[in-house]
């Protein structure tokens, strides 16, 4: 008998190491098929800067499959009834596909399990972009964790992750297939075209993920500890967008990790390696939280908060958003985000914070900016950590801790490096004054050509007001502990 496969291509855009893929390579005959349905992703339709990265993946990710005798077919529409009714016409036996943990992407596949039971065509479903299934992990009560440092415990106790596995040189062929739409159909590029700074930085598609693991495991990784806190240095792995997309895989990644470790040709720390390991981990709790509390990408997980007094300010909210609050370590980082796509995650942190605790601004305010604005946009990430900025989620940071921007930039950025990059009218500012400008003399930003609230704004919130706010606010749904700064 003849098995022809249908591969349906979700968040798993590579060849190598993909366990959907060495699936659907048991079949004669398969059909790579990625299926655009943005009303099925409910609340969370992909970003601007998401649609702009999709765009270039899925380019990047055909001509990868024509290059081994294949070819991706693209198709619009509701998944499950475009997946039965091309498997019906196709004469599939299997369909196949990665999963996806978040509320919108399991619903969808579970539409879809249903449609094609109804046929009677198999289908099979693979852990592909991550390393535990949810449903694993769990305490010794059987409850998900939420707490990092136990939930990581676990997950290193457990057996390595197997070893990746190569792409293959060819693919069955794929006759009978439909014809498809284009790319260019799907509406993803911007308009006007905004992303010139995204361009620049970033590489979409299964190569330039490849470069950039190579490029973070050669040296990058050595500095990671430090360059991980230090927004103006090549620190990250920059593997993030990379990891949303599915353009390169978990277990590659952790290996590659490892083994720049155990290269005799290397003298990275230990320390070095785990300190990225546990990122990597951070990214599967925060995976596993938006599992088990699915309600967690809009509502707080502590339900305390829900009560929060929040504030609206439509006109503060703006300029944090286009980097005119008045604080350049700030500023720095949303000008960073808007040109780039993607921003330093110590900066994240601070900017966070900023937000939800000198503004009083909700946390779902920031979540949907940064979902808009992020290339590496990934919801149950953007929900632990906007959670984790506000207190209010798993492992949180408590609310009372509140980063103070000024003091940050002094111990990350005391030479206004990044700041200065970011904010160029601070450019020819001594580092001291560029990172609290509000306290310089006139005469030494009259020097530089600068004039608070001309060419850089004055702050919109005074710090030790925003903190004693932010502490009062607290008090109305907690007792709190004691307050400090960070």
């Amino acid at each position: 008998m003849t098995t022809r496969a249908i591969w349906w291509i979700r968040r798993d855009m590579r060849l190598d190491d993909n366990p959907t893929l060495q699936r659907a390579l048991k079949s004669d005959a398969l059909l790579p098929v990625y299926v655009h349905s943005p009303a099925e992703e409910g609340a969370w339709q992909l970003g601007g800067a998401q649609k702009w990265w999709l765009a270039r993946s899925l380019a990047a990710h055909s001509a990868a499959l024509e290059a081994v005798g294949s070819r991706l077919v693209i198709l619009e529409g509701e998944a499950a009834k475009t997946l039965s009714d091309l498997a019906r016409k196709f004469g599939a036996t299997e369909v196949v596909w990665s999963r996806r943990f978040d509320p919108a992407g399991l619903a969808q596949e579970h539409r879809v399990e249903a449609a094609l039971d109804a046929q009677g065509v198999k289908w099979s479903s693979f852990l592909s972009n991550h390393l535990f299934d949810p449903d694993e992990i769990i305490t010794q009560t059987g409850n998900p964790y939420q707490v990092y440092t136990p939930f990581a415990k676990n997950c290193r106790a457990r057996p390595a992750p197997a070893q990746a596995k190569s792409a293959p040189q060819a693919l069955p062929a794929c006759d009978g297939a439909p014809k498809g739409v284009a790319i260019s159909a799907l509406d993803l590029e911007p308009k006007p075209d905004w992303a010139g700074g995204i361009r620049a930085m970033w590489k979409p598609g299964e190569a330039g993920a490849q470069e950039r693991l190579k490029t973070f495991a050669a040296g990058v990784i050595d500095r990671y500890p430090t360059g991980r806190d230090e927004p103006s240095s090549d620190g990250s792995s920059l593997l993030s967008p990379h990891l949303a997309f599915g353009e390169i895989g978990i277990r590659r990644v952790w290996h590659a990790s490892l083994a720049a470790k155990s290269s005799p040709a290397k003298n990275s720390p230990a320390e070095s390696i785990d300190k990225y390991l546990a990122e990597l981990l951070w990214r599967e709790f925060a995976t596993h939280v938006l599992f088990h509390f699915k309600q967690t990408d809009l509502k707080p997980l502590r339900a305390d908060y829900a009560k929060f007094p929040w504030r609206d300010d439509r006109a503060a909210l703006e300029a944090w958003k286009r980097g005119r609050t008045g604080y350049p370590l700030v500023d720095a980082g949303m000008r960073q985000l808007w040109h780039t796509g993607w921003m330093h995650n110590r900066v994240r942190m601070v900017v966070a914070s900023f937000l939800v605790k000198h503004l009083l601004l909700p946390w779902q305010d920031g979540a949907k900016w940064f979902w808009d604005t992020l290339v590496d946009a990934d919801l149950a990430n953007n929900s632990l950590g906007w959670q984790w900025a506000a207190g209010c989620g798993a492992d949180a940071a408590p609310y009372f801790r509140i980063f103070n921007p000024t003091s940050q930039a002094e111990k990350f950025d005391a030479q206004a490096a990044y700041i200065k990059r970011w904010v160029p009218e601070l450019a020819r500012v001594s580092p001291e004054h560029a990172i609290e400008p509000w306290d310089a003399p006139p005469l030494a930003l009259a020097s530089a050509g600068v004039t608070l609230g001309v060419e850089y704004p004055r702050p919109i919130v005074d710090h030790a007001f925003a903190r004693d706010r932010a502490l009062k606010a607290l008090a109305t749904v907690s007792k709190g502990g004691a307050a400090r700064d960070a």
